[in-house]
């Protein structure tokens, strides 16, 4: 009966990648490949940067954590995810809709100059290189798990190549829009397992297993523990969750290009800020969702504990459901839904480091700029070059030892919190220049690396003491406050520049402004 289930994984991933290339249509200029010429409706792009941003981790990891207990403290983050992209949208998007940019970092050359625009472009890309490999690799994971239970025994790298040359198809042909098409597709694909998970669970456990698992505080929202050392180390802690977790949110939201381009999609800059609001709504109830199932699998387990269950770890929990409490071709499709969580962030990285590339980096260290039809061919050669870098970087993991999720994890402290400073340095502090921006941004990121990998705070665990990192969340903050201090310190020593009142508030991008952004001259 599994070959029911492999049949239906082989029909998906020829589906999705023909019905990218339908929807997006044949594409004729860079702008259109990057953004789809600012076309695309609101809805499918907010669908898109949820997509863009869930990872096969997010899939199966919350609803272990949700078993383990943790409890809805996933749901609690997405709040104060959603307060971080008001902001951004309130902010922001304004910045780089009325400029007619093609990229976040176009606003950093317009204010600064292309030095920092190169400057923070190279540091996204290669960031991005080293978290989505790290991504794609861990995506390997659990999907081989799910294939040796279906007989098919495949490595790691054949994963990866698999995966990779699949999504680099529709990414390479159709550019934004097909990304942004099946990112909504592929959402609502694993979303909708989600809550199939749940309708199956909730016939078997009925009315007491919920209460059940109230009572046992799986459905705990809020971790109200104030103790500053819990608060600095956990991602749960409140103020973390809140505060931490919405300057994260603008950072990763606000100021890497990964989320910025699809934005940059809209029709309006008014659906810019539809798409990125609703986006975090939609986040909060994804994460209910995948709560939800592992608070309904420990009553469904009645409360065993993982050794118990068979299982190596909490990330087993879902996918061995999915393989043994569902019904054959049901389980295919869910299979195929972490397929999509994986492929979804992919093909969003890849489109985005490609657009990176071209308009920041060719135009920030190239003075001439090449004609429209050479710079839609150099973005789609810049897809494959991505695309094989990432996939080799990711096989170089096959053979790794240690928490490829953790190293993932960490890599975004290093440079988040110098790019979102480098923007709100560009609109607080209007004597800073382009040295200043420069200095401030390279400081940063070398007090962040050092922060990351040297900082820890002892905490105190079932009566030991344990050395502990710093939460993530509060990673970003630390880094805009060194780029302000630094930048703004600097600024005090020279004349406010000319360029000080930034073109972009006019609310007029004008036409020579949007050319220039979308690489004509």
């Amino acid at each position: 009966m599994r070959q029911l289930d492999l049949v239906v994984i082989v029909v998906y991933l020829v589906a999705i990648a023909w019905i990218g290339l339908r929807l997006a249509g044949r594409q004729k200029t860079a702008k259109d490949y990057f953004v789809g010429e600012g076309h695309m409706p609101w809805w499918t792009v907010s669908f898109s940067v949820v997509a863009t941003e869930t990872s096969v981790l997010t899939v199966i990891s919350v609803p272990g954590g949700a078993y383990s207990g943790q409890g809805f403290g996933n749901v609690e983050l997405a709040l104060g995810y959603v307060i971080g992209r008001v902001v951004v949208a309130t902010v922001l998007i304004p910045l780089y809709k009325r400029g007619g940019f093609v990229s976040a970092y176009q606003y950093l050359g317009s204010r600064f100059g292309l030095k920092l625009q190169g400057l923070a472009s190279v540091t996204f890309v290669f960031t991005r290189l080293l978290a989505e490999g790290v991504r794609l690799f861990a995506s390997a994971i659990p999907i081989k798990l799910l294939l040796d239970e279906f007989g098919v025994h495949a490595g790691y790298r054949v994963i990866i190549i698999v995966l990779t040359v699949i999504t680099v198809v529709y990414t390479y042909l159709g550019g934004i829009k097909a990304v942004i098409w099946t990112d909504a597709i592929q959402m609502f694909l694993y979303l909708g397992g989600a809550i199939l998970a749940i309708a199956v669970l909730s016939g078997h456990v009925g009315a007491d297993g919920y209460s059940n698992a109230l009572h046992s505080g799986h459905f705990k929202l809020f971790d109200t523990n104030f103790d500053l050392a819990h608060v600095l180390t956990s991602p749960f802690a409140l103020p973390t969750a809140i505060i931490g977790g919405a300057i994260f949110a603008m950072a990763s939201h606000g100021s890497d290009q990964l989320i910025v381009q699809r934005v940059l999609a809209t029709r309006s800059l008014r659906d810019g800020q539809k798409a990125m609001i609703a986006s975090g709504v939609f986040v909060t109830l994804q994460f209910a969702a995948f709560s939800l199932v592992g608070a309904l699998l420990w009553s469904y387990n009645n409360g065993k504990d993982f050794k118990s269950l068979g299982l190596a770890s909490s990330d087993n929990l879902y996918p061995n459901f999915i393989l043994h409490g569902l019904p054959v071709v049901i389980s295919g499709l869910l299979v195929a839904g972490i397929l999509g969580a994986a492929m979804g962030s992919l093909s969003s990285a890849l489109n985005s480091m490609s657009n990176s590339t071209v308009a920041d980096i060719i135009h920030s260290f190239f003075r001439s700029t090449p004609s429209e039809e050479s710079l839609l061919k150099l973005a789609r050669v810049m897809t494959l070059v991505w695309a094989v870098l990432m996939a080799i970087f990711a096989c170089a993991f096959s053979a790794s030892t240690g928490n490829v999720y953790l190293t993932g994890l960490t890599i975004a402290g290093y440079t988040y919190g110098a790019l979102l400073g480098a923007f709100l340095l560009g609109r607080l502090v209007r004597r800073a220049n382009e040295v200043d921006s420069v200095v401030a941004f390279l400081v940063t990121v070398g007090v962040m690396t050092y922060i990351v990998r040297g900082v820890k705070i002892d905490v105190t665990v079932a009566g030991a003491t344990v050395p502990t990192a710093i939460a993530a969340q509060w990673l970003v903050p630390i880094g805009v406050v060194i780029t302000l201090v630094v930048g703004g310190v600097m600024s005090l020593f020279h004349r406010a520049p000319e360029s000080a009142e930034l073109p972009a508030d006019d609310g007029d991008p004008g036409p020579e402004r949007v050319a220039v952004a979308a690489g004509q001259e």
